[in-house]
Formats: C-alpha cells, structure tokens, sequence
C-alpha cells in the first residue's frame, strides 16, 4: 500500500471526524422530525458478510455508537442473500422481524410488491437525506413504483478478471463485443498434447444468472419484454448466443461453473492459471489479487455486437427496514442505515471489501485518490459508474432468470438441444407472467 499505515489511520481519523459532524447535522435536523430515537434502544442488522469481514463490522458499529449512544446494533450473519431472503420472509410471516436487513439487488422489487419493506421517502424528506447522490441507477435499483424502498449499500458489477501477465507477453486482447470472443477464446485457450484443455480461454459463472445475463441483453434479448408479458429467450438472438456458447464449451474453450462450490473452484482455477480469465463480481478484486501469482487485469464484460450497445448491471447489496418492525425500530434502524451510506462509510466499505463506491461525492474527496492509488483499476469503473443499469424491476424476475438459468445449464452441461430447452423455459416464463 503507497503511503503505508499511516496513510491509512489518517484516512480513518479524517472519516470519523467528517461522520461526527455530519451526525450532529443530522441530529439538529432529527429535532424537528417524529423519527427521532429519545430512548435507549437494540437493534438487529440482518448481513450476508462472512467471517472475515466481522473486523470490519464492528468498526462501523463502533463507529455509529460512538455518535448515535442511545442505539445499540447487533449485526447478526445469517448466510448468503438467499439465506437472508429465505428468513426474512418467513420473519415476515410470523411479525418477528429484524430492524434492518440486506437483501441483493435482485429482491428489492418483489419486496415492494409484497408491501415487505418500509417506504423511505418520509424519512428522506424530514431529515434531509441526499439520496440523489447515489445516481439514477442506483436509485431505481431500490425502488419500487416511484417509492424509495431500501438504499443501494455495497454495489458491485459484472466485470472479466484475466491474467494480465499473460495478456502482455502473448498478445492477447481483451474482446469488446460478443463475437470477438471467439478469436480471444481461441489465442487464451492452451491445449494439452493429448487435445485436453490445459487453459481454459474463459470460465462462465453459471450457477448465477446475472453472470452471463448481460451477455444477451447487450444483444438485444428480452427475459422478459417490455411490457411484461412475454419473453424472447427461445428467439433467434438467443439460440444464437446460447449455441455459440455451448460451441465454445464443447471444444475446450471455456468452462461453465455450475453446481455445488462452482464459485470456489471457479477462482482456484484461475489462481492456479488453469483459465485465463473468469466472469465475475467486481466485489471479489481484493481476493482475485491476493491470491495470485500473477499481474491481475480486469475489464468490462463484452457488449454488443453493433459496438454500441453496452448494459452492465447493478449487483451486490441494498439495505432495507422491514415494514412490520416497530416505530421505535424504524428510526433506529433508519439512522443507523444513514450512517452505513454516508460517503465516508462508503469509502471505507469499499476500500475493506472490494466493491466500489456508491456515492458520487466520494469521487471527489482526497481520500478517495489515495484509493485509486492502491487500487488504480478500480478507477475505469468508478468513472464509468453510469454504464450501470439497475436489475429488471419486475417482482418476479428473480423467479423468471433462475428458470432460465437452469434450461441454460441443461444445454451447457448436460446437452440438451438448445432450441428444445428454450422453447420450454419461455412457456414457463410466460405461464409464470401470467400468474402475477
């Protein structure tokens, strides 16, 4: 790290004053609104952070006491997204809720239709809140019919890690369309004598839809259309992009994850340079990097085959406040998520985590160039930041992609004719609009 620790505890020192005066900002502010907190008062966070990021945590939860002495947090690690999803609602169901929870960027639509989140925008308006800061995309990504339902927290986008070493010393360029895959997939791909693949050119990340998804949207394919009864993932466009990938996993050129621990084995082939690059998350660069041996690059996933259309899209981490919690729960919880999205919160959670930024007053700050100093690849991505699209904001989108997700598997891994396979996931998906 250029600088070294001092830097750094410069850094924090400076976070933490600039956090202080903006909670007594808040606090003067909170005087003259009802969602003041006037009494002690415990509250539960519900996180999908592992283990090692419990340093972390608690730091901000410090942090937050250290100016909010009336709340006490408990952040309690239930499991992945879909874990917290799985609880929540079944919290739901039964009115013992938390006062927070993190929910992935895919839910918060079928959140809103089921009235299960809290709508934020009186809490916005009486304590002066800056949600415009977060950008359009981010904001639509937590929104519900024009209604601000939970706040973009940790964001990450589809990104492609390679192995920069390589790329330098064989020539090797990184595609920017769908069809220039093919070329790159053929120069990154290293055959063993016997035909095995010794390298793969690229690992598919198939066990989550939104890995590839951009893939066939950047080309014009519709999950489901516009007006939101109909699907064309069983369209010309699609069978073509589905047959190309499947032509580029049959003959040793990629690799699709999929299945039990598909993420792990995913990284431990690349670290291990058995693949030249993998589709992943932005959120994971401080892992890609520490764990290899090599220079790691990282990129833009290709976008459309006319050089003009590009979407990538939002990922990672909102946070929400369940609509059943109490009152007294509501403005704990709402000051304590004001606090987890301030710019410096922000930063730090960005910088300790690997996902980038979330709002755009960081990029102007000192110690956001510090940052980019330590990290300069994530500066293309930062600055770009507008290219992100929010997900699909129909309720059952998440429901709809894992269908398709599963009719993909069947023709990538099991074989599974590909026109046969998307023929029958569009009469499900359209069965499955039709129900709505």
């Amino acid at each position: 790290m250029k600088g070294g620790p001092y830097l750094m505890k410069k850094f924090l020192s400076l976070a933490l004053v600039a956090i202080m005066l903006l909670s007594m900002a808040n606090l003067a502010i909170a005087e003259n609104n009802p969602y003041a907190v006037t009494e002690p008062i415990t509250i539960q966070w519900w996180h999908a952070h592992e283990e090692q990021f419990n340093e972390y945590i608690n730091y901000m939860v410090e942090q937050f006491k250290a100016v909010n002495p009336l709340i006490t947090v408990e952040p309690v690690y239930i499991g992945g997204y879909a874990d917290i999803n799985t609880q929540l609602i079944a919290a739901v169901a039964s009115g013992e809720v938390p006062a927070l929870a993190t929910a992935n960027t895919s839910y918060p639509a079928a959140y809103g239709a089921a009235g299960i989140t809290e709508v934020l925008d009186p809490y916005i308006a009486a304590t002066g809140y800056d949600v415009a800061d977060f950008g359009e995309g981010l904001i639509a990504s937590t929104s519900f019919n024009g209604q601000q339902i939970a706040l973009p927290y940790l964001i990450s986008t589809q990104v492609m890690y390679y192995d920069k070493t390589a790329a330098d010393a064989e020539g090797i360029e990184i595609p920017k369309t769908f069809d220039e895959l093919d070329a790159f997939l053929q120069k990154a791909t290293v055959f063993n004598a016997d035909g095995t693949t010794k390298r793969y050119g690229t690992v598919f990340a198939g066990w989550d839809y939104w890995y590839f998804e951009t893939l066939y949207m950047n080309n014009g394919v519709e999950v489901i259309t516009e007006d939101g009864t109909n699907t064309d993932v069983n369209g010309e466009k699609a069978l073509y992009i589905t047959s190309r990938i499947k032509e580029w996993i049959d003959k040793g050129y990629a690799y699709f994850a999929y299945g039990t621990n598909a993420s792990s084995t995913m990284r431990q082939l690349f670290w291990d340079q058995g693949t030249f690059s993998v589709f992943h998350t932005s959120s994971l660069y401080d892992t890609y990097v520490q764990n290899a041996k090599f220079e790691v690059g990282m990129s833009w996933l290709p976008g459309g085959n006319d050089g003009e259309s590009f979407k990538s899209e939002v990922g990672g981490a909102a946070i929400l406040i369940p609509a059943k919690a109490s009152q007294a729960q509501k403005n704990a919880a709402w000051a304590f998520l004001t606090f987890m999205t301030t710019p410096e919160m922000n930063l730090y959670w960005a910088d300790k985590t690997g996902y980038f930024p979330t709002r755009q007053s960081v990029l102007a700050t000192d110690a956001v160039k510090e940052y980019l100093e330590r990290k300069p690849v994530m500066g293309p991505i930062m600055e770009m930041s507008g290219w992100i699209n929010p997900r699909n904001q129909h309720p059952a989108y998440n429901t709809i992609a894992n269908l398709w997700r599963d009719a993909l598997a069947k023709v990538f891994v099991e074989g599974a004719p590909a026109q046969d396979a998307l023929n029958q996931v569009a009469m499900e998906i359209v069965e499955t609009l039709e129900d709505q």
